[in-house]
């Protein structure tokens, strides 16, 4: 599954298309150190498949990658920090 990056002025998201649908994460950046995930979108139809821990995966590689932090606002990517907190510990805010 390929995940795209799409940034604006004040954020941006991740999101992948799988089989016609389109699933996203957006993030605002409240620094050059930190984001904020506050939204996970998957359709219906992609729901159970695992789309969006693909998506917040690859927020927490990318956060390792460029050297910041995200503050989980999102309530489906806050959970899956909780429950990936050893594994996420290093970029969780």
């Amino acid at each position: 599954m390929s995940v795209q990056e799409e940034k604006t002025a004040s954020g941006g998201r991740y999101y992948t298309v799988v089989d016609g649908h389109e699933a996203e994460m957006t993030y605002s950046r409240g620094s050059d150190q930190l984001i904020i995930i506050d939204h996970t979108g998957v359709p219906d139809a992609l729901r159970g498949k695992g789309v969006g821990q693909v998506l917040a995966e690859h927020a927490v590689a990318e956060a390792r990658k460029g050297g910041w932090k995200i503050i989980p606002l999102c309530p489906f990517f806050r959970a899956l920090s909780i429950r990936n907190h050893d594994a996420w510990n290093d970029v969780i805010k």
